[in-house]
């Protein structure tokens, strides 16, 4: 054979022997795969964040759970997933769900959980925060299974209030006028004082209150009244006065004034008068000329003294 041919021979099986060595290499017959993943390997398990190097021989992971007698709840997460084919040195991860239960804005929101903070659970469950509310546990806080999440809402508003400012009554005494006359020289009128606070709230209901500021918007009219002090008396009579509860007013019983009249009773021991309306008939006993209700008496006397010297006169305007 020429040399020419022998080296083009060569040169062919030697291309001939690359090409069926990396096709072997590259796509491995199926019976070579399977017997490949039916030898042991180290598989890293990693479990709600306990970490355990196990040796198995299982093809996927669904396989490995169940070799391993690892139970899955509808709401864990495992990654691969289960139909993962297992390669040497695999790490699996399970995060277990855990349960928790939230409580906001008056609703109770009760759900299962993949994430480990307080944070990350209120934003799952669509609870947003306002800058000045709080949580409990801390919105940083670590979550357990079963764990209730309290959030309580804290707002604070500037709010105007106005008050009345009640006006003063300034009394004239005039004697020309009778007693019971009472005329209004100028009419009270009430201010207004506007009080702006600073309110905070806990779950929309008050929790304290601060003032920020105050202004008088109206200042208040003091009212002025001329009071009548004329007394025209008529028959007078001394004697005994004692007191009585009775209407509980400047009421008294007399045997000589009629009812609905008027009388003027004045202390002989500290010349303390008081004007009472007749209401009632008495007093029975000797030297005794007036019963005065009790609050009327007290106007003239110590309740103590039970008896006084008195001096009435009927009023007679």
């Amino acid at each position: 054979m020429p040399r020419k041919h022998i080296k083009t021979s060569l040169k062919f099986l030697f291309f001939a022997f690359i090409t069926v060595t990396s096709w072997k290499f590259f796509f491995p017959s199926q019976k070579k795969e399977l017997f490949f993943e039916n030898l042991p390997k180290t598989v890293t398990l990693s479990d709600n964040g306990l970490e355990t190097k196990i040796i198995s021989s299982a093809q996927t992971v669904g396989n490995f759970l169940a070799e391993q007698k690892i139970s899955l709840s509808e709401h864990d997460e495992v990654l691969p997933d289960a139909s993962s084919t297992i390669m040497p040195g695999e790490n699996i991860r399970i995060r277990r769900a855990a349960k928790i239960k939230i409580l906001v804005d008056g609703k109770t929101i009760e759900n299962y959980t993949l994430v480990n903070n307080v944070a990350m659970a209120l934003s799952e469950n669509n609870v947003t925060l306002g800058r000045l509310d709080k949580t409990l546990p801390d919105i940083n806080g670590l979550l357990e299974n079963n764990a209730q999440i309290i959030v309580t809402r804290i707002n604070v508003e500037e709010k105007v209030i106005p008050q009345d400012i009640a006006y003063k009554t300034i009394t004239k005494l005039d004697n020309k006028l009778g007693w019971r006359e009472k005329n209004t020289e100028t009419k009270g009128e009430t201010g207004i004082l506007e009080i702006k606070y600073k309110i905070t709230y806990k779950d929309g209901k008050e929790i304290s209150r601060v003032v920020l500021e105050k202004n008088t918007t109206k200042d208040p009219v003091t009212e002025v009244v001329t009071q009548g002090t004329y007394v025209k008396t008529g028959n007078a009579q001394r004697g005994q006065g004692t007191w009585y509860s009775f209407q509980g007013g400047l009421f008294a019983a007399s045997t000589t004034i009629r009812r609905g009249g008027y009388a003027r009773v004045t202390n002989m021991a500290n010349g303390k008068s008081v004007i009472v309306q007749i209401n009632d008939y008495g007093p029975q006993g000797k030297g005794r000329v007036i019963d005065l209700d009790k609050v009327a008496f007290q106007k003239i006397a110590n309740i103590g003294a039970g008896v006084i010297g008195v001096k009435v006169e009927e009023v007679l305007n």
